[in-house]
């Protein structure tokens, strides 16, 4: 187990070294860092900015933007009329057209032009390609969210990275003190455990060594006379009654002379 987090943790570390040998440059002139005087968003002077006639009358919103193929805005779309987006009319418009007015911060958009009778006369602005469905939206969004959650997994890796290191120095420092202090209390042990099995193997060596080589005791020697002088026993048939031993016969007395 020390093996393997010591292993995970040098393999960590060299990916975070790997990660960050290299610094990355930025290019300025590529990439805009910071909005300077003079610049403004979109979202925040034109898109979905309301529109007034010469009266001071709101007369529609700034939908969207007309561009050419030099990607320079050329005019917008707005639309007018209608309540609540419902019966709207979008009508194109220069931008040339538009009066923007920037007082202390608060934007104002006019179009002197926009009288009742010309928003009235006026046809809607025609496209010539039509806009993209629900379903293409959709897959262009879908599209959106998974390549934005890649790169903020990335990021979210790369970060974990950085923030584990420390933690990782730490453990990898933790382990190897677990681990000389163990070995170290096991030495002693170690040491009497070797000591105990030499004096084993001494001591079964030693009594395998003098022990006589021809200790197996002798069988006795069989009394041949003796054993040829003791008649056989009579064999008999299992179940049979013992054979009786027959008395001897009296002896006359011997006649006196």
């Amino acid at each position: 187990m020390l093996r393997g987090v010591l292993t995970f943790a040098a393999a960590v570390a060299f990916l975070v070294h790997s990660a960050y040998a290299e610094e990355v440059v930025i290019d300025e002139s590529v990439f805009l860092i910071t909005q300077q005087e003079g610049q403004y968003l979109a979202r925040d002077l034109l898109l979905g900015a309301q529109v007034q006639n010469a009266d001071g009358q709101i007369i529609g919103d700034i939908e969207d933007f007309i561009l050419n193929d030099d990607n320079q805005v050329e005019g917008v779309v707005m639309g007018t009329g209608g309540f609540a987006g419902f019966g709207e009319k979008r009508i194109g418009v220069h931008l040339s057209a538009l009066q923007i007015d920037n007082d202390d911060g608060k934007v104002t958009i006019a179009l002197p032009q926009a009288s009742k009778e010309v928003l009235d006369a006026l046809k809607p602005f025609k496209r010539t390609k039509p806009p993209k469905s629900l379903l293409d939206r959709a897959i262009g969004k879908a599209k959106e969210l998974t390549d934005k959650g890649s790169v903020t997994a990335k990021d979210a890796y790369e970060k974990a990275k950085e923030d584990a290191a420390p933690t990782l120095e730490k453990a990898k420092e933790a382990a190897k003190e677990a681990y000389d202090d163990v070995k170290e209390k096991a030495a002693p042990a170690l040491e009497k455990a070797k000591e105990a099995a030499k004096e084993a193997y001494d001591k079964a060596r030693e009594a395998i060594e003098t022990r006589p080589s021809d200790s197996t005791p002798e069988a006795p020697t069989p009394d041949t006379e003796s054993d040829a002088q003791q008649p056989a026993p009579e064999a008999t048939a299992p179940g049979a009654p013992a054979a009786e031993t027959p008395e001897p016969a009296p002896q006359e007395p011997a006649s006196q002379q």
